[in-house]
């Protein structure tokens, strides 16, 4: 699953525009939050099963989602129509923050019940 979405995000960003209507400004931002909240989900997921401590799993989770972020604005360098956007990055790094912290916490909670 980790695999397939990442080279969903991959081709997305291949793509000289991608159609999408403007609703807001700076909706992008928005965007890339959510795909790579998504991302950080099913890393961390992947990574709980290949790391004991589920701490290293999410370190690497975000490790993983950041440095992908960083390839994918370099790779959109690369393509006409794209720019690499270092505030695209973060954007990226903030999804997959929040899914982290919300990811354990949920954890924590379901742990209580």
């Amino acid at each position: 699953m980790l695999v397939g979405y990442s080279g969903f995000i991959f081709y997305l960003s291949h793509q000289a525009v991608v159609a999408v209507p403007a609703l807001f400004l700076h909706q992008d931002k928005l965007f890339h939050a959510v795909a790579y909240a998504l991302l950080a989900f099913l890393s961390v997921i992947y990574f709980n099963y290949r790391f004991v401590v589920y701490r290293n799993a999410v370190l690497a989770a975000f490790v993983f989602c950041a440095i992908y972020g960083a390839s994918d604005e370099w790779h959109q360098s690369f393509i006409n129509g794209r720019e690499a956007d270092v505030l695209d990055w973060l954007a990226d790094c903030i999804g997959a923050t929040v899914m982290l912290f919300g990811y354990k916490a949920y954890r924590a909670w379901c742990t209580t019940l």
